[in-house]
């Protein structure tokens, strides 16, 4: 896969044979427009990241596929069916890429990837499913015969202990090593004899997936080995910016506007504080009324985040000045602190508007000591953790809900479950960014505040 520079593409020279189910054994020989490269890649990784969420949200099996159904009509679906087939190819293998860097990526990335293709293999019908797994080349033959028979009475054993009635047991099993479904034989789906398990040809999911996964396993070392020993410089001023930046994207709006939710004053700040910001802002609020100051990274992060909740220049100026007075002086806020804020909000330097932080740049940060940014989710301590959740109203339940998803390191699901326990109401969504949870309460709000008579 070449990556080229904008030009019109021709279709029918670079259209892939392959399945309607990609199994991205092998890079695609096509040429790849360079906005392409990063479009395609957002697009997949909002399918990926919707799939996480729904995961961690403990959705069933089939509420998972209606899910996975929904992201990939919304983010991957193209008129062409061939350059459909394209884009899902293409943003695949530039996500390789962008999630072989680390262990921690590579771990996300499989898991995501190998839960999109069972859902995706289990929304294609059996017919499609058998040529998916003729594709993969799988060594497995249908039992027959003389074997079937003598195996049939305890299969129906099987098929009754899943709810299942004769008439439902499979007429095709395949004969599997046990190690290669794990998941079947943790749940007592198969018939297991001499090392074997005896899987139906509705499971054939199992099968495929277990060979997906492992495939895909591999496929992240050599990638990583091709990255860090090749790509990676020699694309130093082209692809790898993009491939950095990607695992780290927020795919939302950027909030560097106002609107009816979010345009705050001084007179009200203090009340909206704590009725409105997100944990992570409102702990750098109450560290800033009572240090009377913060360091540079709670600075930027608290900032940017009141820019984008609509405080004007003059007000931010007004508000950090009445602070930080109390601790350093006017003159040195004049001096090492004034110009900071003005820039933040495109008015010196480069005139840049400044954006707040999303969800995904706070929770990456690295926070010090005597420090206040960050994310608190993700960098209190537990006793810490809990004790800012209990001032902000959580129940004993709601708390330990929202403490699960900590442990499991689901840090944007944990504040997503802290703004349904304080609003009561599902945020279906997700909270991906602090202003974010700052509008849709403020929406919820005043949705509750009668509306004085005309």
């Amino acid at each position: 896969m070449e990556v080229i520079r904008s030009q019109k593409r021709t279709v029918s020279n670079d259209v892939v044979s392959t399945p309607t189910l990609p199994l991205y054994l092998t890079a695609p020989p096509m040429e790849v427009r360079l906005e392409e490269f990063e479009l395609f890649a957002i697009d997949r990784l909002r399918v990926l990241k919707g799939v996480s969420d729904g995961l961690a949200r403990g959705r069933n099996p089939n509420e998972m596929d209606d899910l996975v159904e929904t992201l990939w009509k919304e983010h991957m679906r193209l008129s062409d069916v061939s350059e459909m087939i394209n884009k899902d190819i293409i943003s695949h293998f530039v996500l390789r890429l962008v999630y072989c860097r680390s262990d921690e990526l590579k771990k996300w990335f499989l898991s995501m990837e190998t839960a999109l293709f069972r859902h995706r293999f289990r929304l294609k019908k059996i017919e499609e499913q058998r040529a998916i797994v003729g594709e993969f080349g799988l060594p497995y033959k249908a039992v027959i015969g003389a074997e079937l028979e003598s195996l049939k009475e305890r299969l129906g054993l099987v098929a009754r202990s899943l709810g299942q009635i004769l008439s439902d047991v499979e007429n095709i099993y395949y004969k599997v090593p046990f190690e290669e479904v794990p998941d079947l034989v943790a749940g007592r789906r198969v018939l297991l004899q001499k090392g074997y398990a005896f899987v139906a040809g509705s499971q054939l999911v199992s099968l495929v997936v277990t060979q997906f996964r492992s495939h895909l396993s591999k496929a992240l070392i050599l990638t990583n080995r091709k990255w860090t020993t090749t790509i990676r410089e020699r694309e130093k001023d082209r692809l790898t910016p993009i491939v950095e930046a990607l695992s780290t994207s927020y795919l939302g709006p950027d909030y560097t506007q106002s609107n009816e939710y979010a345009d705050i004053s001084l007179k009200d700040i203090d009340q909206v504080s704590k009725s409105s910001f997100p944990l992570c802002m409102r702990h750098l609020f109450e560290k800033l009324r009572e240090d009377h100051h913060l360091k540079h990274g709670g600075r930027m992060q608290l900032g940017l985040f009141l820019k984008g909740v609509g405080l004007k220049l003059d007000d931010a100026l007004a508000f950090w000045r009445e602070e930080f007075t109390k601790k350093v002086g006017s003159e040195r806020f004049d001096k090492e602190y004034a110009y900071a804020i003005r820039h933040n909000y495109g008015k010196e330097g480069k005139r840049t508007d400044y954006t707040p932080y999303a969800c995904s740049k706070i929770i990456t940060s690295a926070p010090g000591a005597g420090d206040h940014h960050g994310c608190p989710y993700r960098h209190f301590s537990e006793d810490n953790l809990k004790a800012a959740l209990s001032r902000m109203g959580l129940s004993s339940r709601g708390m330990e809900d929202v403490m699960d998803k900590v442990r499991n390191k689901h840090y944007q699901l944990a504040c997503t479950l802290t703004f349904e326990a304080v609003y009561g109401t599902s945020c279906d969504t997700g909270i991906n960014h602090p202003n974010q949870y700052f509008e849709e309460s403020q929406k919820i709000l005043k949705s509750k505040t009668p509306t004085a008579p005309v």
